[in-house]
Order: structure tokens, then sequence, then C-alpha cells
């Protein structure tokens, strides 16, 4: 299902995209009535009644947005269900960097449970002075 309405707003994308591109332009557009420039009478142009073109993309711009809509809701759903389950939804890099930060927390572990038996000298290896004996006596 989700593939379908995928593949459906491919194809109303690619219509929008030409019925909008086979459009003559016609006067200074919105930029040029809101701003100062056209026609003072109408806001958008004196250009009568809408074409077959501004009908279809007014149609297809709706679906567009329609369509759009539906596959936010599908992405979201599927999501949800993926996070409220057993799955797990990460991603491979991300695994990969959880492993790599556990394996330097533990050798970071080994490191300081080694270090401290290493430097520290026991009571009984210290001479009269207080230093470590080094004569492995």
């Amino acid at each position: 299902m989700f593939t379908f309405v995928v593949v459906f707003h491919v194809i109303v994308s690619l219509a929008l995209i030409l019925v909008v591109l086979m459009q003559s332009s016609k006067g200074e557009g919105l930029a040029g009535s809101a701003f100062g420039g056209g026609l003072s009478g109408a806001v958008f142009g004196g250009r009568g009644a809408a074409s077959f073109l501004s009908k279809a993309t007014a149609f297809l711009a709706i679906l567009f947005m329609l369509n759009s809509g539906a596959l936010a809701l599908m992405s979201s759903g599927n999501r949800g269900i993926l996070q409220s389950g057993s799955q797990k939804t990460e991603s491979v890099v991300t695994q990969e960097a959880q492993k790599e930060r556990e394996q330097a927390i533990q050798q970071q572990q080994q490191q300081q449970g080694q270090a401290p038996a290493e430097s520290l000298a026991s009571p009984l290896d210290l001479d009269a002075s207080g230093t470590p004996d080094t004569s492995g006596q």
C-alpha cells in the first residue's frame, strides 16, 4: 500500500510540473501585482475565467498536498509500530558506534583496574627511608 501511494505521489508530482510548465506567462504574476505593479483594479490581474491548465494545476496541487499528508501519516504510523515492538529501529552506524563506545569503556576500565595495582608498592616492599625497594629481595 505504501509503495503504491509513493508511486502515485511521484506521478502526481510529475504531472504538476508538466502542467505548470505548459502554462503561458500572463502579466507580472503575483510578485508584480502584489507589490505595486500590474493592474491596479485586480489583485491578480484581469485574466477572466480560469483556463483548463489553471484548473488542472489547482486540482493537482490539492492532490499533491493530500497525498503528502497521507504519506506522512503512513510513515509515522510505521515508525510508532516499530518502536513499540521488539524490533530495533537503530541504524547500523548507530549500532557500530555503540559497540565501539562499549569496547572503549571496557578498555578504560581494564586500564584503570591494572594501573593502580602496578604503580602502588606494598608496604613490605619499602626500605627504611620509605622509598620502594627495587633490589628484589
